[in-house]
């Protein structure tokens, strides 16, 4: 599935699209007009690339620049070990990834499919479709915090997370007004990922799934 259950279900969605993306593998059935390409397909495009924001490797990220009226707070310090540290770098950026799809309205946004793929670029192109097809964005503050991370020695990787969605609001793009929501318990929710290190040495997500509510990021 994929992130914010609870924002899309402030934009009044039926529940299986409600718990598209973050949460990863969704059979939500809303389609878009393009569910005929894959996210995380070889479509022959490249992303826009800009520096990498690591000297550890030599991928080409996409340019990420995410509107004024979004903000991020990432409580995750550097560990000190270097892979994990890059996995807390590329996890900032494929949040952002997915948020600028959304801002920009399309499911097939080149910066996310960047950090996506298979069964999580497949759910997140589906999540994104969501709020194209209700012609909504997302506007707020976002904090994540408390990250746990473990590599393999294969490549892989697992990392888990909390969301703040408290200050966080779907935009009706119609009237370009915020619908604001009350903080409950389901404004806090925990991702668990799935990683690999893949050849240009970017730390891409294969599956994740999410739980609203979760007691491990309450306050």
């Amino acid at each position: 599935m994929t992130r914010r259950p609870t924002l899309l279900a402030a934009l009044t969605l039926t529940a299986a699209a409600a718990l598209t993306l973050s949460a990863c593998g969704s059979d939500d059935s809303s389609k878009g007009k393009d569910n005929d390409k894959i996210a995380g397909a070889d479509t022959g495009d490249k992303a826009s690339a800009s520096p990498s924001p690591s000297a550890a490797d030599s991928a080409d990220r996409p340019k990420i620049d995410p509107p004024s009226d979004l903000s991020y707070t990432f409580d995750w310090p550097e560990t000190g070990d270097k892979d994990k540290d890059a996995i807390l770098r590329d996890g900032e950026q494929s949040i952002k990834a997915v948020d600028l799809a959304i801002v920009n309205q399309n499911a097939l946004d080149k910066a996310y499919i960047y950090y996506y793929e298979g069964e999580a670029a497949a759910s997140t192109q589906k999540f994104i479709q969501n709020y194209v097809d209700h012609k909504a964005a997302i506007t707020g503050a976002y904090r994540f915090y408390a990250p746990q991370v473990a590599v393999d020695k294969d490549g892989t990787a697992s990392f888990s997370y909390c969301e703040d969605q408290g200050k966080a609001y779907v935009k009706d793009l119609k009237t370009n007004k915020a619908k604001k929501t009350e903080v409950t318990a389901k404004s806090y929710v925990i991702y668990h990922t799935s990683l690999k290190k893949n050849d240009k040495g970017v730390w891409v997500i294969q599956k994740m799934v999410s739980q609203s509510g979760s007691p491990k990021c309450q306050p």
